[in-house]
Parts: C-alpha cells; structure tokens; sequence
C-alpha cells in the first residue's frame, strides 16, 4: 500500500499544456510572419487618385485635388493608405 498519489493524470495534463503551447507559439509566429490569410490588396485606378482630397502642411492650409498636380505637368504619386 502506498501513499503516494498517482501522478499519471497530472503528467498527461502538463504534456497537453505543453504542446498546446508549442502550437499555439508556431502558431503565432506563422500568422504574424507571413500574409497568407490576409486579404489582397486592390490596385488604385487613376479616376480614384483623381479624387483623392490633399492637404498642404506648410503654414498656408490649402485642400486641392489630386488631379491638379498633374493637370499642367507630369507627377509622379505614391499612394500610402495609413490604418485608421
């Protein structure tokens, strides 16, 4: 007869938390490292550009359209869409 508990159960648990964290931790690292469930990104046409309102940051607050940049002259344009 012995007193001691059996710790059979308790060694079973402690595998399951442990691989369970190991795949939570893969896991994690896939998501955060690669785009393979995130939507793709849709190409800006130009009619949209067009309409894009922009803003001037010097001390003279101006809002114009896009489009006037390059009414008169050639522009080259980088659009950058910030979260939120």
């Amino acid at each position: 007869m012995s007193f001691l508990p059996d710790f059979g159960i308790f060694t079973m648990g402690m595998w399951s938390v442990g691989l369970g964290a190991i795949g939570a931790a893969v896991t994690g690292i896939v998501l955060a490292n690669t785009d393979l469930f995130l939507s793709k990104p849709e190409k800006a046409t130009l009619e949209f550009l067009e309409e894009i309102e922009l803003k001037t940051l010097g001390t003279e607050q101006r809002t114009f359209k896009a489009r006037e940049l390059w009414q008169k002259n050639g522009a080259v344009i980088m659009a950058v869409r910030r979260p939120g």
